[in-house]
């Protein structure tokens, strides 16, 4: 057998390994966010997805446009049926974000701090501030040490569901601002980057899997019912178009019938009066004057005078 047809024939018997993968959908950990769905990944198994990390910008995470430039970072920690859990890690400020912030006229003063919480995480941030002008090296250092002592302040008075919720909705930023303006005025104040070191004690608060499990198809059985409920409101939007449409064909025929016969019986009034003028055009002049005495009228005049007399 010649070389080339080996190798065709190596390749149809290699096992094609994208028709053994399968997708799995990645879901957001249990708090803050209810295990709300953030993605899909794929994978031969599920034991290749413990540990892999998964990274989302916040705007689509939270629907807040002004973190665009946020990324935060999930990792995979267990697998349930196609559905993948994940815990926090961190979050990173892109690096053009931060240059855009940078400038030859202002001062950058950054840090690096580890912080345990109040749950026994071990995290470590990264601020960042940017002053409006030119600063001294000792109000440098006297900046770094209060955002230093502002973040070790948070941590040790919250847990690390809280410090998410700080570092995330700009609680933390804020603070650190209001502690290091006092030295000198700052353009920009920042978390650039944190980084969970160490679990701690895991705490099981909001709804359970199954229970957004409900939740989804509850919310899926609402939808299609909604859909349902349009589709049988324009039938009968339709049916009461077609029986308003009848309802007028009826009485249009019905106002035609009226006008036909009121039309009918003026024409055979006018048949009266016309035969009533014919008959008295026929009677005689003594005729006449008999009827006007009949009806007290004056007998006095021409035929044509009595004839009119007896037509009013």
């Amino acid at each position: 057998m010649a070389k080339g047809a080996k190798a065709r024939a190596a390749a149809r018997r290699q096992r094609d390994k994208w028709k053994s993968k399968r997708w799995y959908t990645i879901r957001a950990p249990r708090n803050p966010w209810s295990f709300r769905v953030i993605g899909e990944t794929i994978a031969e198994n599920s034991e290749q997805l413990v540990g892999r990390r998964y990274e989302v910008m916040q705007n689509e995470l939270d629907g807040d446009f002004s973190k665009m430039h946020v990324k935060v970072v999930f990792r995979i920690t267990e697998t349930v049926g196609n559905d993948v859990l994940t815990e926090f890690i961190g979050h990173d400020v892109l690096k053009d974000h931060i240059r855009r912030q940078v400038r030859r006229e202002r001062g950058k003063i950054d840090d690096t701090v580890d912080v345990v919480s109040q749950d026994g995480y071990y995290i470590r941030f990264k601020p960042l501030m940017i002053s409006r002008g030119r600063i001294k090296g000792s109000q440098k250092a006297e900046m770094r040490a209060r955002a230093k002592d502002a973040i070790l302040q948070l941590g040790a008075t919250s847990t690390w569901i809280q410090l998410q919720k700080a570092v995330l909705d700009g609680t933390m930023e804020n603070k650190i601002k209001e502690a290091v303006s006092k030295i000198s005025p700052v353009r920009t104040v920042m978390i650039r980057r944190s980084q969970l070191i160490q679990s701690g004690v895991v705490v099981e608060r909001g709804p359970t899997l199954d229970e957004v499990y409900a939740e989804e198809k509850a919310a899926a059985t609402a939808s299609s019912s909604e859909v349902d409920v349009l589709a049988a409101a324009e039938a009968s939007a339709e049916l009461s178009e077609t029986a308003e449409g009848e309802a007028e064909s009826v009485e249009d025929e019905a106002a035609e019938e009226e006008i036909s016969s009121v039309d009918s019986e003026e024409v055979d009034a006018e048949d009266e009066s016309d035969d009533d003028d014919a008959d008295l055009a026929s009677m005689t002049v003594s005729e006449l004057k008999d009827l006007l005495r009949a009806a007290d009228k004056p007998v006095s005049g021409k035929k044509a005078d009595l004839i009119t007399r007896l037509q009013e």
